[in-house]
């Protein structure tokens, strides 16, 4: 049986456009792309000069009519600097709506935890539910829709920690990290940031890229494998060194992505090995473990192997 999806080939086509740009990035980039098709949102937590900020702006010119906006959080941004303000035109005699940057297909909140908590939770609605409530009317976003959030997890100083609900509406938290010596010494010779970027063409359209998304819906994913993901949930919620745990939302993120990423990898079943390559980037960032404790990465990726050994000796 042919198990290849019929749009994947577009799929690994943004996967070629994106490592011109993002090289040495090959996983990094399935799951940026993976979460996108989910209709989830993406945390890149890593140190400067990493290119967090690059993927949000090479994934927006290789999709045709896609809309980019950066947001620069600073701790004097207000919310309706994010979400847009009804301001009174006098010729008119009435509020006309001014929308602001959310209203876009990739946002980028470049260090978005250097605003305060109140502003950070303007995006609450727009994560969630993929729309902007301003006075008495509410307004949909664009579909598709993504928000690509980056911090630096190093240096706090006039830094406000994501409150636990913003980070609950990232369907996953990723860290670039620095490339292989091969790919950096590539990027710094032709430097495609600078070069590559700007000359980028198109490699699909806004309705391909939806049909994308209903195609990955369709991916299936065995019964023991969606298991899988609630009793990992289960079992890390349950651990003693756990204060908080993962939420359902976080659950259903996870089981969304699987299928995406098996799409995006050219297949229509989920498989044990994109749980396995997920679930440290799907959970870990909802946990919150007692001081002193184990890693939540490890203790992820630990329960984690111990759950998929289960269904294949089970």
């Amino acid at each position: 049986m042919d198990h290849q999806p019929a749009a994947t080939p577009t799929a690994s086509i943004i996967l070629e456009g994106f490592s011109k740009v993002l090289k040495g990035k090959q996983s990094l980039l399935e799951k940026v792309l993976a979460g996108f098709l989910a209709g989830g949102h993406i945390l890149l937590e890593d140190l400067p000069g990493t290119g967090k900020t690059t993927v949000g702006r090479t994934l927006a010119k290789l999709v045709d009519g896609a809309v980019f906006k950066r947001i620069q959080f600073t701790p004097d941004l207000l919310p309706y600097d994010i979400t847009g303000v009804d301001v009174w035109d006098e010729r008119k005699r009435e509020f006309v709506f001014h929308p602001g940057p959310v209203f876009a297909h990739v946002v980028l909140a470049d260090e978005i935890n250097r605003t305060t908590p109140k502003v950070q939770s303007a995006l609450l609605e727009a994560m969630a539910e993929s729309q902007v409530t301003i006075g008495n009317h509410t307004r949909p976003l664009a579909d598709p829709f993504l928000v690509i959030g980056t911090q630096n997890p190093v240096e706090t100083e006039g830094t406000y920690p994501l409150p636990e609900a913003q980070k609950d509406r990232f369907m996953l938290c990723l860290r670039p990290g620095y490339p292989d010596r091969e790919s950096e010494y590539s990027i710094v010779r032709d430097d495609p940031g600078q070069w590559t970027l700007p000359g980028l063409e198109p490699v699909c359209t806004l309705d391909e890229l939806l049909a994308m998304k209903t195609a990955v819906r369709k991916v299936h994913i065995d019964e023991r494998l969606m298991h899988c993901t609630v009793d990992l949930a289960a079992a890390l919620r349950d651990h003693p060194d756990t204060i908080l745990g993962v939420s359902t939302r976080g659950a259903l993120m996870l089981t969304a992505v699987m299928r995406s990423l098996a799409f995006v990898r050219g297949r229509d079943y989920v498989i044990d090995q994109d749980l396995a390559d997920l679930a440290v980037e799907a959970y870990a960032h909802r946990i919150r473990l007692r001081g002193g404790a184990v890693k939540v990465e490890e203790l992820v990726a630990d329960l984690a192997v111990k759950e998929l050994r289960h269904i294949r000796h089970g």
